[in-house]
């Protein structure tokens, strides 16, 4: 099966909006948390670390949790780049 422009801009307009969530959750908590541990309070907020891994509340998806941002992210990068190579170029005169 060829990929065409169409098929790639499908995939990537499909995972987009999925992977929005957990890759800012991620960023979000993660970046909360060290500047809890810059402030010295990191103890009070290991349920930040919590939600960074995966783990939310009796749901716990610690094991493949880095593997579906891994993997989404990556997806997203290789369409988005695919997608930006297939723009033509502006000849100038």
């Amino acid at each position: 099966m060829t990929l065409n422009k169409s098929h790639i801009r499908k995939l990537h307009s499909f995972f987009a909006p999925i992977m929005l969530l957990p890759i800012l959750l991620t960023l979000v908590t993660g970046s909360l948390y060290q500047i809890a541990i810059i402030t010295g309070k990191g103890g009070d907020f290991m349920w930040l670390l919590d939600l960074h891994r995966g783990k939310f509340g009796r749901v716990n998806l610690e094991i493949i949790y880095p593997l579906i941002n891994a993997f989404g992210l990556l997806m997203l990068a290789v369409t988005g780049i695919t997608i930006w190579f297939q723009i033509p170029l502006k000849k100038t005169k």
